[in-house]
């Protein structure tokens, strides 16, 4: 039980190393709805899209990799309490996956006007 768990705990984590490395490599070529970074701030335009797309990579890449380190570091800590230990990993990761959102937003609003034209 506790190796599984300590796979299941590594999913997020890699999910987010994995786009990371995607979208560094290959993000989406067009806005669409289905696939990617789609916030109303990044499909304002291809320069937003393609840019979200970019930072966001950063973020979750070297996020996904500090996570994944800390997440088992602290399993292999606390091995003999590791169902509670797991249940807020689990719930840290997911916050840091939705925050991420907030520093791609503000680089988007610095780089970006409001109708998604570079800025001087």
């Amino acid at each position: 039980m506790y190796i599984f768990l300590i796979i299941m705990n590594s999913l997020i984590p890699i999910t987010m190393l994995g786009f990371g490395a995607l979208w560094k490599k290959y993000p989406p070529q067009s806005i669409n709805w289905v696939y990617g970074y789609r916030t109303k701030m990044s499909m304002k335009s291809k320069e937003t899209w393609g840019f979200a797309h970019a930072y966001h990579a950063k973020v979750w890449f070297y996020s996904g990799i500090i996570l994944l380190t800390v997440s088992l570091i602290v399993m292999l800590l606390f091995r003999k309490n590791y169902e509670k230990i797991f249940t807020w990993i689990i719930y840290i990761q997911l916050a840091v996956m939705m925050l991420s959102i907030i520093p791609t937003e503000i680089a988007l609003r610095k780089k970006f006007d409001k109708n998604g034209k570079l800025k001087n």
